[in-house]
């Protein structure tokens, strides 16, 4: 099974649905969309094994146009969705009031955010850290949001993953198609991007990733730095997003190739990781998350 997973993933990165992802960043009602989708087909069912029931408030770091929260808003959570552009912010405000659902949404960079110390029982980060420079910082913040016994939900691409580089997003298709790029020295990639003739900005965000970089060793030292315990991690061959981007059914990392450090990276496009503060010593009750969730209305445009 998993061999044929290798070659459907292989056949994945050559195909033209990559030209498909360019457009959905330009489609945010679709992106929207497809958000609501996994989370409410995946991130809910992973995070109901848990958490001993339903959070009454919710925080997304990054959250973009909100889609990851609107399952949320609909099984009767209080959502607050914070995120540095601007424009994201304004878009999950009109699509949720499409939904008729309740939402704050706030632009601002969460190392500036106060007033809610300690508020929320449940934070989420999905694809926010591994443009983040200052992760400790970063994951000193979100415990100063969390309620004692809060849960946070953190989920990146390893960054030695095939496109762990976020190289898709460059607008020439033999760049975006093109996996592992992102691995050369900076000086030969930016040379790359350069004889390929990609725009400045586009240069200057991927040299950002670049930067930014979060392997799955590094992820798990600021983890324990800044004092928190892995509750759970799943890691992921092939991501549960590419179900709605590309067609493609989730499925898990190999068990054998997840016990290894640094190979692992290769292979995981999707790390999932739960943390609470190391102090907490409560225990949780995989059984009594509320169905709520589960059952709330079908997402839409």
């Amino acid at each position: 099974m998993f061999l044929r997973a290798v070659i459907e993933l292989n056949v994945y990165l050559k195909n033209k649905n990559l030209t498909l992802m360019q457009k959905r960043h330009t489609n945010r009602i679709c992106y929207f969309n497809e958000q609501a989708y996994t989370t409410r087909k995946y991130y809910i069912p992973y995070l109901k094994k848990h958490i001993h029931k339903k959070p009454e408030k919710v925080l997304e770091v990054g959250c973009g146009e909100g889609g990851n929260l609107l399952p949320f808003a609909q099984a009767g959570c209080k959502v607050t969705g914070i995120d540095l552009a601007k424009t994201r912010i304004e878009q999950a405000e009109m699509f949720f009031k499409r939904q008729r659902e309740t939402g704050t949404f706030i632009n601002i960079n969460i190392l500036d955010m106060e007033g809610h110390e300690h508020s929320y029982p449940l934070i989420i980060a999905h694809d926010v850290i591994e443009h983040i420079n200052d992760k400790l910082s970063f994951l000193l913040k979100l415990k100063n949001n969390l309620t004692p016994d809060g849960i946070i939900f953190i989920a990146f691409p390893a960054w030695r993953m095939p496109f762990g580089g976020h190289q898709q997003i460059a607008k020439g298709k033999i760049i975006s198609h093109f996996p592992f790029i992102h691995l050369l020295p900076i000086p030969i990639y930016k040379l790359v991007l350069n004889l390929f003739n990609e725009k400045e900005n586009v240069i200057k965000e991927l040299l950002s990733i670049r930067s930014s970089k979060c392997s799955i060793q590094k992820f798990i030292k600021y983890t324990k730095q800044a004092g928190y315990k892995i509750i759970n991690q799943q890691f992921y061959f092939i991501n549960p997003n590419y179900e709605t981007k590309f067609g493609i059914k989730p499925l898990k990392l190999c068990k054998l190739i997840a016990l290894l450090p640094y190979i692992r990276d290769f292979f995981c496009t999707s790390c999932f990781y739960l943390l609470q503060q190391e102090d907490t010593h409560k225990s949780f009750d995989n059984n009594s998350f509320v169905n709520d969730f589960l059952q709330s209305t079908t997402y839409g445009g």
